[in-house]
């Protein structure tokens, strides 16, 4: 049997399998990683220190999926698997696993998770999967000693997503409003508690209440089926785009935002929100209008 010849880069070769990919960047993380030979950087990089890095490529990833942009996505896809491939090559120098096993362990969950689809079980309704899948992660928890509903809630996911995430597990155990109206009582008298601890110039009780008010408003969008992050990240994106519609208007006028009152900016902040609601109404009107393929 002959061998393959070595690649110009010294990392097996790839004969386009899946197989041979992931051979390729396992290979290609051990040489990073290799103590008389590897980069500088890598080496000195640990869990604690590659852990932002892994949630700003979770990030990036979500953003090219809000931009429909799917050769971004196929790269930003790589780097968050990067982060995997690092975090699984850090614990294999320490003796704890490897990316093999952490394949393995997705696989082996996702098979518990499933018995309708790997066991032969009976295929029932969405609300029936969920709720076998909440029961088989409850027996999962239990057998490594998690007990709390909400045990194992990321403390590093953002506020907003931890507060639904929160709020959803409480209400699982029956701790929870009956319908929309709950939350939505709750929002008014927190901001009534709000307006108190600003009268009263009291910094941390008004921090406290802010968070209360922002919580509430988690629950409401929680019972209304709306994703809180989702919710914000479109304000924000739309509050961008006005916003510098706001400055180009200002701009074309020989003006700025610095320069113009408050009355010109509220002005032209309703004049291109107008303008941009017509323009994704009329693209909404013209892909209706387009002639279906057969």
């Amino acid at each position: 049997m002959h061998e393959a010849p070595p690649t110009a880069d010294g990392l097996p070769v790839d004969d386009g399998s899946a197989a041979a990919a992931f051979t390729r960047l396992g290979a290609l993380m051990a040489r990073l990683r290799e103590p008389q030979t590897g980069c500088p950087w890598d080496l000195e990089q640990t869990f604690a220190s590659v852990a932002p890095h892994t949630l700003e490529e979770a990030y990036e990833v979500v953003d090219a999926i809000t931009r429909h942009d799917l050769a971004a996505l196929r790269d930003e896809l790589g780097d968050l698997l990067f982060q995997v491939v690092f975090h699984s090559r850090l614990a294999e120098e320490q003796g704890a696993f490897d990316l093999a096993a952490v394949a393995r362990g997705l696989v082996d969950k996702m098979v518990r998770r499933h018995p309708q689809v790997f066991s032969g079980g009976k295929m029932g309704d969405r609300h029936e999967q969920t709720t076998r899948w909440e029961a088989q992660k409850a027996l999962e928890k239990a057998a490594v000693g998690l007990h709390s509903a909400l045990d194992d809630v990321p403390l590093a996911l953002p506020a907003l997503t931890r507060a639904a995430k929160l709020g959803r597990r409480a209400a699982r155990v029956g701790f929870d409003w009956p319908d929309a109206t709950g939350p939505r009582a709750k929002i008014d008298e927190e901001l009534a508690e709000l307006k108190l601890a600003v009268m009263a110039q009291d910094a941390v009780e008004t921090a406290a209440e802010l968070g209360d008010v922002l919580f509430a408003v988690v629950n409401l969008a929680r019972h209304l089926g709306v994703d809180p992050e989702a919710a914000l990240r479109g304000t924000n994106e739309r509050f961008e785009r006005r916003f510098r519609g706001v400055e180009a208007r200002l701009t074309a006028a020989g003006s700025s935002p610095a320069a113009a009152g408050l009355e010109q900016l509220n002005a032209l902040w309703e004049s291109v929100k107008r303008e941009q609601r017509q323009q994704a109404l009329t693209a909404i009107q013209e892909a209706f209008r387009q002639p279906r393929a057969k």
